[in-house]
């Protein structure tokens, strides 16, 4: 044992503690929904943290399809899909989502997070290269970085530096040129500009991949995602997102692609091959959501979750919070300062609204803040109580100091 070891743990909890930079979980002993109950509260708690845009997680058709696809296939697989864990709804799952955003296959991973991390060094080697946007998340920065090709990199919404690079690739003489970028920022609510990224991918001849977890079932016609919004469906190669969010709120991740793409990425994408298969649970809750999603249903949702999404935005913007703009569900309420956030989340907690502070590592520093989620199963009196607690915590919060 050393001793050296759990001394240098123990200081740096002290020092992200000290820094205000802990970031508390909290227990939940509800079902994910509009609101919540927290462990140790009697009352419930205006969730405006969850990703559960389409408000789907606790549907009960939802529920039911997880129940009734357990009874038929069991509790899991208890391997790895290609010895001996692959299940007819497996392939229907897969289906279905290639289907909804217009591919021609799909491969389905245990998280989102597996599906990035899997997906470039199967793909491409030394002599290819990936431009990367400077926002993109955590996974797809990691999967990067276990692919051999060159890495480059161009800030958010920058299109010149973004020829700049491609320009370069290809005096470098790259033979595959691939640009990925997340469809939604999901830490800002920034939506990418797949018109210019797609325009210039066609003129330096790149692929284009898209991290869609924030978009896929809410943003463009049926909920299609970044591209659908964009009106370029058919112009980016693949799309890689959840059925953690939108789709039931479940877990899971997929990538959706040319056939031959996804072949390939079966015989060699880690994750996928060192994984158990997602739980079949999870596929029938996955496949109720996307049927809800691209229905008529689903428009009338997704009418909802816009409607709230102006109504939050204009009440805290009169209230004279500073929101970065945009028109997405997530709405970060930016406070800057990472102590002032974790002490304005918690004290809305008191209030009965259930947020989450996001500072560095996160978000950088400086940039602290609460970021709000809309879901369309809030209703309209919960966003505007949601809206008085946060006006009112601000003033007890500047009377306090």
């Amino acid at each position: 044992m050393s001793s050296r070891f759990y001394e240098y743990v123990a200081a740096e909890i002290e020092a992200i503690e000290a820094q205000g930079l802990w970031k508390p979980e909290r227990i939940i002993s509800s079902p994910q929904g509009a609101t919540v109950t927290l462990a140790g509260r009697a009352a419930t708690s205006i969730n405006l943290c969850a990703n559960n845009y389409l408000g789907l997680a606790s549907d009960q058709r939802v529920i039911d399809a997880a129940v009734n696809a357990t009874r038929r296939w069991g509790a899991g697989l208890a391997s790895v899909r290609f010895i001996c864990g692959t299940q007819e709804i497996h392939r229907e799952l897969e289906a279905s989502i290639a289907a909804y955003l217009g591919f021609e296959d799909a491969i389905i991973f245990a998280a989102a997070f597996d599906a990035n991390g899997g997906l470039f060094e199967p793909l491409l080697g030394e002599a290819d290269a990936i431009i990367s946007d400077s926002l993109n998340h955590a996974s797809i920065i990691d999967g990067i970085r276990l692919c051999k090709a060159k890495r480059l990199r161009f800030a958010t919404g920058n299109m010149e530096e973004l020829e700049q690079r491609l320009r370069e690739a290809r005096d470098d003489g790259a033979r595959t040129v691939l640009i990925a970028t997340d469809g939604v920022f999901s830490m800002d609510g920034a939506i990418a500009d797949l018109a210019a990224i797609t325009t210039l991918a066609k003129r330096y001849e790149a692929l284009v991949m898209v991290d869609d977890c924030h978009a896929t079932g809410l943003l463009g016609t049926k909920g299609r995602g970044t591209a659908a919004y964009r009106e370029v469906e058919g112009r980016v190669d693949i799309i890689t997102g959840t059925f953690g969010k939108a789709l039931g709120g479940a877990m899971g991740g997929f990538i959706a692609a040319r056939r031959d793409v996804v072949a390939l990425l079966r015989q060699r994408a880690r994750p996928y091959l060192f994984s158990n298969a997602l739980a079949p649970s999870v596929c029938g809750a996955s496949l109720a959501a996307i049927e809800i999603a691209r229905s008529d249903e689903g428009d009338i949702l997704r009418d909802r979750l816009f409607a709230n999404t102006r109504r939050f935005r204009a009440g805290m913007e009169k209230a004279g919070f500073d929101l970065l703009p945009g028109e997405h569900p997530i709405i970060p309420v930016m406070l800057h300062d990472a102590a002032r956030a974790q002490a304005f989340a918690a004290a809305l907690l008191e209030a009965g609204i259930f947020v989450t502070g996001f500072s560095f590592p996160v978000v950088p520093k400086g940039l602290a803040r609460i970021r709000t989620q809309m879901s369309a199963a809030h209703s309209p009196q919960q966003i505007d109580r949601a809206i008085e607690a946060f006006a009112l915590t601000a003033k007890q919060l500047e009377a306090a100091r």
